[in-house]
């Protein structure tokens, strides 16, 4: 049997137990900040470079406009200075036969971000809102 490596265009997104449908999702990345330390009495001449702090990017999620349907302002309404509602989302990248194969999931997330589509009127696209997020952490879970 060959292996293959997993298309990218068959996943799903959840956030409290309700799953909502995408068709973009970015921003599925970590790094791991250097320190750099030199002690005065090293006999080289150059410093270490240690791990240090962890940082992760926003997620940013973009699907179809529908008409009635404003979750993503209402959540960002919900801000009020260092108040906010948090979620955790799941993010799966799915099989042939719809089964998670591997599943992100980010730690404490609110929106910073809610964009509505560009308006454009000889255009022939399908009107694509933009919802980013700031989380707190990403872990991949299989």
């Amino acid at each position: 049997m060959a292996t293959y490596p997993l298309p990218k265009f068959h996943f799903q997104v959840q956030w409290g137990g309700v799953r909502i449908g995408f068709t973009e999702v970015t921003g599925l990345d970590m790094q791991v900040e250097a320190i750099e330390y030199r002690e005065g009495s090293s006999p080289e001449y150059s410093k270490i470079k240690m791990p240090g702090m962890h940082k992760f990017s926003n997620i940013t999620f973009k699907r179809g406009t529908v008409a009635g349907d404003s979750d993503f302002y209402k959540w960002i309404n919900t801000i009020n200075l260092t108040v906010s509602e948090r979620r955790d989302i799941v993010i799966s990248l799915l099989n042939e036969t719809h089964a998670p194969v591997m599943t992100w999931k980010a730690k404490n997330a609110f929106p910073v971000k809610v964009q509505a589509s560009d308006l454009k009127s000889d255009g022939n696209e399908v009107a694509i809102e933009t919802l980013e997020l700031a989380h707190e952490g990403l872990n991949i879970l299989n």
